[in-house]
């Protein structure tokens, strides 16, 4: 995939990695607008091609009681305002085929979850809508395998497909970066880091998931180091308080910060 395949997505010639960034889930507009216009600004200073992330729902929950979304279709109507707000591309996750034809009227690129990797249907299904397809490898698969979940994309004619190594299961409660993995998924397809979700503590006990968000610019600093294509990250103006995966979440305070370290390892990078 070339990045001139997601629409609107701007500094192309910046040499630089690509971010998929933004809240978890929408929990509303003023949040949604608030986080997107921080982190537009962010990367336009820095000359990072920006796609803003955001969850409309959240069909993998941990327990029934924990949020899962303000309403499909508004959520996506949110969405499609940051999007024409500020000349960004949007992603968010699918669960199902039906979400992969909803969800393709109003984002640019549909996620494939991490656990529903391997379901068929749903990659054909996002893969058939022509829009950027991007597959988050299986915290129960090697790298090698997300060849064959790229395949699938291909097999319908459409090219525009990314992977992205979220972690790998690390015992029961734990995930962990096998950096090994990312030329060898670059081999298949543009490869992205998930930085903040590759730290994710989950099955917990209090059925909520735990993380390691002091682990963030370590992992991703290592992600850029390696060559990355791309990073993704979560990020909140109050992970505490927010309404799925806060515990893993940046606090937004941190992503200049962030960004700029990151930006100047990728230019070292780019001088060898």
């Amino acid at each position: 995939m070339n990045l001139q395949d997601i629409p609107q997505i701007k500094h192309l010639d910046s040499n630089n990695f690509f971010l998929l960034a933004g809240p978890c889930a929408i929990e509303g507009e003023e949040m949604a607008l608030r986080i997107a216009e921080r982190l537009v600004e962010v990367t336009d200073k820095l000359q990072i091609p920006y796609v803003f992330k955001g969850s409309f729902k959240k069909a993998n929950r941990s327990r029934i009681d924990s949020f899962s979304g303000i309403g499909d279709e508004k959520a996506l109507k949110i969405l499609r305002k940051v999007s024409e707000t500020f000349g960004v591309p949007t992603v968010t996750d699918i669960h199902t085929n039906e979400d992969a034809l909803m969800a393709a009227e109003y984002v640019d690129v549909l996620q494939i979850p991490a656990f529903l990797v391997r379901q068929t249907d749903l990659v054909v299904a996002a893969a058939n809508t022509g829009k950027v397809v991007n597959l988050k490898k299986g915290q129960f698969m090697s790298p090698e395998s997300m060849k064959h979940a790229v395949q699938k994309v291909l097999d319908c004619n459409n090219e525009k497909v990314i992977i992205t190594d979220r972690g790998t299961m690390f015992g029961y409660q734990d995930m962990i970066v096998d950096y090994r993995g990312i030329p060898t998924m670059q081999q298949y397809a543009s490869t992205v880091l998930d930085v903040t979700h590759s730290l994710q503590q989950p099955n917990q006990s209090a059925g909520v998931t735990g993380g390691r968000p002091d682990m963030i610019e370590t992992v991703a600093k290592a992600g850029i180091a390696v060559g990355v294509d791309g990073i993704f990250i979560e990020t909140h103006f109050d992970p505490a308080n927010a309404k799925s995966d806060g515990a893993n979440m940046l606090d937004i305070k941190y992503f200049e910060g962030l960004m700029t370290k990151l930006v100047a390892i990728r230019k070292t990078i780019n001088n060898f």
